[in-house]
């Protein structure tokens, strides 16, 4: 039966208590066919982890299969007899043995028994120095083991054995698997030892609280080796959850520690619905009543204190003794293990964050766009500031507006609402702030202006960094870094802004050189002048539209040259000349379609790219309104001058194929008509 399907009905101090007693009788293989007759899927270290609970059932498969494998029928009573050696916790030793007397032990030993089984109900009927009379029944609904009755009398032989007492005799008259309706054990003792000391059989001197000190500390030293080889928070929570039981025995357990890095707590437990741990977690961690049984102790050290380690039990029962003394110190050795973790934690963090810088400064080196620079920078900042959500966002100065150009950890549909997004500074006072103060800011949903909440509600943000990223006090934009609820550290405006401010300063360096790129890249492609495409472009785009050119669709190339350019510039002056230029170079974008390409080659002579013609007749159709923007005239130092033009047609597959082919080609046709028009006009 997988531990998924199992009843909390049986410590694991039990089961694991009868492993080691098969262990040492038989060995490794004797526990494995234990296991093995007994249907259980759990393995043996399982099985000893005294914080888990198994079902009746199965405690009882593996005292038979126990019995079957050691082949004595006696075999239960045996393994309750040696539960101080191989059983029964030291801790709860040391209380039992710290009650003064066997009487008094017995007077507590139904709140004990809960520590082991929640399917049966002990009552003392009488207890005096060397006597005692037990009533011991399970409860409706599960059929009586004699083995199960075999294993209490051989735990209730056991309490004199605490106080180095020679075990009790035990009558047992009333068997509930015989029809009674509960088991009733008759117990007498010798009121003390002949010697201070009891020996055992082989002559070594034995106290059982000794022995449980011994173990105690043992178990304390473990615990805290275990819990230090641990190479991460969560598990070393888990191991002290885990652990928690070998200093207090409880049906639940519950440790809620503050998370490193701030946040929400982080939450491990045992034995509790999943469904009631946040809200159990809530009140141990605010100092809230746990119920009367609970103990609770702090995890703190030196250093800090972590959280709270709470073990609970049910309605009715209760802590025994001093327990939360043993808890105590077991807290102590967790919050030291604690403390070493979350040094480890935050070096390893530090060195990732590190990394992450150098990373992103080598990154940024190669990058060369605006868009690539967003990219990497978002990319980055979840490893370097620790953050939930992170993006770039571009000041677009002609709509006086903040858009995201980059962003990470918001899922597409958040992405894609932040992108649609026009932040403008009448409508986004925190945006005022960056504009006029130049100074982050800290936005938090339930403060921030009506736009801002309403857009981090929709992208599930509550706490936002903004930082300006600033060129010569020019404004070019924000970086950000977010967290969704409860995931923000206790502070925003230390460490994570130095971080942020940092990663804001690479980002501002790359996107000037990214924008001095640009600017360069177009000046070595585009006339200075017209701002048109240059021969270097036209020609690139040219070769581009060769090669994507559609099946059936044709491609043509116009090649322009201004009549009486020359004439304008002798006459009006190169200023004039110039003008007549981007008059002309503004005419000719207006005529051609919007997926079509004007450059400038040089001096007065322009290129016109046609791609996608449905037929190569659509080139000279286009050519006509070319030609017809110059009709009317054009406006040059207050004069009205009239341009012509010529115009030659080439067009791709008829006239050549390469680049450099179909614009020679488109050159001599316009010559043909510069040539044509002339003789006309002579004519």
């Amino acid at each position: 039966m997988s531990q998924a399907t199992q009843g909390r009905e049986t410590s694991g101090a039990t089961t694991g208590g009868l492993l080691r007693y098969v262990r040492d009788q038989g060995g490794d293989d004797a526990v494995a066919e234990v296991l093995r007759r007994a249907g259980v899927e759990a393995s043996p270290a399982e099985l000893d982890d005294q914080s888990r609970w198994w079902s009746y059932d199965t405690r009882i498969a593996l005292f038979a299969a126990a019995t079957e494998v050691l082949g004595r029928p006696r075999t239960m009573f045996d393994v309750g007899t040696d539960v101080l050696r191989t059983g029964l916790a030291h801790s709860l030793v040391i209380l039992l043995r710290s009650m003064g007397s066997p009487r008094q032990v017995f007077r507590q030993l139904p709140r004990a028994v809960q520590k082991f089984s929640t399917t049966s109900t002990m009552e003392i009927l009488e207890a005096g120095p060397t006597w005692a009379t037990v009533r011991y029944r399970l409860h409706d609904g599960y059929r009586h083991s004699r083995l199960d009755c075999d294993y209490t009398q051989g735990l209730l032989s056991t309490v004199p054995k605490i106080f180095t007492l020679p075990a009790a005799e035990i009558v047992h008259a009333e068997c509930q698997s015989d029809g009674h309706p509960a088991c009733v054990y008759h117990l007498t003792w010798q009121r003390r030892s002949r010697l201070p000391w009891r020996r055992t059989d082989d002559g070594v001197r034995h106290d059982p609280e000794l022995h449980a000190l011994r173990g105690q500390l043992q178990i304390l030293q473990s615990a805290a080796t275990d819990l230090v080889a641990s190479d991460d928070v969560d598990t070393v929570l888990e191991r002290i959850v885990s652990r928690a039981a070998e200093a207090v025995l409880a049906p639940a357990y519950l440790l809620v520690v503050h998370a490193p890095a701030g946040g929400a707590p982080l939450v491990h437990g045992a034995g509790l619905p999943p469904e009631q741990l946040p809200e159990l977690a809530a009140r141990l961690l605010d100092g809230g009543d746990m119920g009367p049984g609970a103990v609770v102790v702090d995890v703190a050290s030196a250093r800090r204190t972590h959280g709270r380690l709470a073990a609970l039990y049910r309605p009715g029962d209760g802590a025994i003794g001093d327990e939360s003394t043993m808890l105590a110190a077991y807290a102590g050795h967790a919050a030291a293990a604690l403390d070493l973790i979350i040094a480890l934690e935050e070096a390893r963090t530090e060195a990732v964050r590190a990394g992450s810088l150098l990373s992103l400064a080598h990154e940024l080196a190669a990058t060369t766009e605006a868009a690539e620079v967003a990219d990497v920078v978002s990319a980055a900042l979840p490893g370097i500031v620790g953050c939930s959500t992170a993006g770039i966002l571009l000041w677009d100065a002609a709509t006086g507006s903040l858009r995201s150009q980059a962003s990470v950890g918001l899922g597409t549909v958040g992405r894609e609402l932040l992108q649609a997004a026009a932040l403008r500074a009448e409508d986004v006072p925190e945006l005022v702030g960056m504009l006029t103060g130049r100074e982050p800011q800290i936005i938090r949903a339930g403060t921030s202006s009506p736009v801002m909440r309403r857009l981090l509600d929709r992208l599930g943000t509550t706490d936002l960094v903004a930082v300006p990223l600033l060129a010569d006090g020019v404004f070019l934009g924000a970086a950000t870094a977010g967290w969704r609820r409860g995931e923000a550290p206790a502070r925003l405006d230390g460490e994570v802004l130095t971080r942020l401010r940092g990663v804001g300063d690479q980002a501002t360096t790359a996107l000037q050189k990214a924008r001095l790129l640009q600017t360069v890249r177009h000046q070595a492609t585009h006339d200075a002048l017209t701002g048109l495409p240059n021969r270097v472009l036209f020609l690139d785009r040219l070769a581009g539209a060769i090669t994507g050119a559609r099946p059936r669709a044709h491609l043509g190339v116009l090649f322009c040259d201004l009549d009486r350019f020359k004439q304008v510039n002798d006459t009006l002056g190169h200023a004039a000349g110039d003008e007549l230029l981007r008059q002309v170079s503004a005419r000719l974008r207006a005529a051609v379609r919007p997926g079509d390409t004007v450059g400038r080659l040089s001096g007065d002579e322009f290129a016109v790219l046609l791609p996608g013609l449905e037929s190569p007749e659509g080139a000279h159709g286009l050519a006509a309104r070319v030609a017809g923007c110059f009709d009317e005239p054009f406006r040059l130092e207050g004069t009205h001058v009239l341009v012509g033009t010529s115009v030659g047609i080439a067009v791709h597959g008829e006239d050549g194929t390469g680049p450099e082919e179909l614009l020679r080609a488109a050159d001599a046709a316009m010559y043909r008509d510069k040539h044509d028009r002339r003789t006309s006009a002579h004519g």
